[in-house]
């Protein structure tokens, strides 16, 4: 198997449960040399990576079964040397195509570069393997987001102009040209993540040919459920960002529609269904007709909105507090955004540079507002995909899931419909603060020691400004009754 984006957070819970519970006999990964590591020293690495924790333990020299492959998806070759390119043409039986660049804000060219023309590459790629039995290509339930009713299928009319023009684009213009002409470019979407997956969408369409190949378009991934170990994550993208942000005293206000639909999945179910695929995929051969597209999201029997993913996140977090929590934690939403740059002026700048001033009294580096400043613009980034709510058909999913075997079912559970929300919570906020906050699981009763001095604080706070308020209130009645 090959397998792009294995160094992320779904492609390294794919990498561990392939090993934990398959044959599989060898993974080619696609690697880039990053930060002064080569590839076989990042590879040695995820050893001490707590997601392979559980399967080093029972399964020493699992990792043997894996081979790094010198590459990067944002070169216009893939980065591949001749004999790496020989070698996987000759022993690759299923792609997994998962490299991309998430982050919103990304300049458009190397969007374009990782998450477009990369498909490409990969098909090209493909196309040549002599042993091809399956091809997936890992996109998002929001590469569709102009329109609210995101069927299993390909929208390329909602593209000002077709991907291979873009592309053309690319080769001829240089990048800062290519990012001054983003907004024309993009029409309606929000971001130039969604877009250039829509555009790779596109080039899957057009050119996949006879390879027998399919879609995966999984919603917002989060922290594991059950696997490899419950509430497993490793970054701070997305939701988690703000589940983080709460927990630690920081964030206080937000944008966010209550009443909106949270498409969130489980890393590891995100991983089993990826995997179900790969395996319907390679039993279909190629279907008649466009690829397959299979949308994961939570199933219309057990939705969730953004108010129960806040509501379930508040209340859990007092019951896992971290001990180095700046202030207790609470979080008001709200849909308008000027009131939302009101409230934050109240509740995130003012006791930010409050404590800027005390750290520079203290010879120490001023950060809060720097982190406000960032935080803020992450928010705006998120606010079109906490505030509106999509309906997604999971038709090809769901009939995925029944074709499997109750056996497969328990191996590779993706079942939306059965995941108790509650339960999950318990175990993301658990999980968050062990590999996030970094804190040990006996420091809970400290960090309940903690929670509980700083809501005296706060009740405090909140009674000293009421007061004040009521006195300044009564002191202008007074003035307004003397005339």
């Amino acid at each position: 198997m090959l397998l792009t984006g294995g160094s992320g957070f779904l492609g390294k819970v794919t990498i561990e449960k392939l090993l934990r519970i398959t044959e599989v006999k060898r993974i080619y990964v696609l690697i880039r040399a990053k930060n002064g590591q080569e590839i076989k020293e990042r590879l040695v690495a995820w050893e001490s990576d707590p997601v392979f924790e559980i399967l080093l333990k029972t399964q020493p020299k699992a990792m043997q079964r894996v081979a790094p492959i010198q590459g990067d998806c944002q070169e216009p070759d893939l980065g591949l040397g001749a004999e790496d390119r020989k070698l996987l043409i000759e022993e690759v039986q299923l792609v997994l195509h998962g490299a991309a660049t998430v982050r919103f804000t990304e300049p458009l060219h190397i969007a374009l570069a990782i998450n477009t023309r990369a498909a490409r590459l990969m098909l090209q790629l493909a196309k040549q393997m002599q042993r091809l039995e399956a091809f997936v290509h890992i996109s998002t339930a929001y590469s569709n987001c102009v329109v609210e009713k995101i069927e299993e299928k390909f929208y390329p009319e909602h593209l000002t102009c077709s991907a291979n023009q873009v592309l053309e684009l690319t080769e001829w213009l240089e990048g800062e040209l290519i990012d001054n002409m983003a907004p024309a470019l993009m029409g309606k979407y929000p971001n130039t993540y969604t877009y250039t997956k829509a555009l790779a969408e596109q080039v899957i369409q057009r050119e996949a040919g006879d390879i027998p190949l399919c879609v995966y378009r999984p919603g917002v991934i989060i922290a594991s459920y059950k696997e490899p170990m419950p509430g497993w994550i490793d970054n701070l993208y997305g939701p988690i960002a703000v589940l983080y942000g709460v927990a630690f005293g920081v964030l206080r206000i937000t944008r966010l529609n209550v009443k909106a639909q949270a498409g969130i999945v489980p890393v590891d179910y995100a991983s089993s269904m990826a995997l179900a695929t790969v395996w319907q995929t390679a039993i279909d051969a190629k279907p008649p007709g466009d690829p397959v597209i299979y949308n994961f999201t939570p199933s219309e029997e057990n939705l969730i909105t953004w108010g129960g993913f806040r509501d379930r996140a508040q209340n859990l977090v007092h019951n896992y507090p971290l001990t180095k929590m700046m202030w207790c934690p609470f979080l008001h939403c709200t849909t308008t955004p000027w009131l939302f740059r009101l409230v934050a002026y109240f509740y995130h700048l003012v006791p930010g540079y409050a404590i800027d001033v005390v750290l520079r009294l203290r010879g120490q580096k001023p950060r809060m507002i720097k982190l406000y400043d960032k935080i803020h613009k992450n928010i705006n980034v998120l606010a079109p995909f906490v505030d509106t709510t999509w309906k997604f058909d999971t038709s090809n999913t769901q009939r995925l899931w029944k074709r499997m075997s109750s056996l497969d079912q328990n191996l590779f559970d993706f079942n939306m419909r059965g995941l108790n929300w509650d339960d999950y919570f318990r175990q993301a906020l658990y999980g968050i603060r062990i590999y996030l906050g970094k804190e040990q699981p006996t420091s809970i009763v400290r960090g309940k020691k903690i929670l509980f001095r700083f809501l005296v604080l706060h009740r405090i706070l909140q009674l000293t400004l009421c007061s004040g308020a009521a006195a300044l209130l009564w002191s202008l009645l007074k003035v307004v009754s003397s005339f």
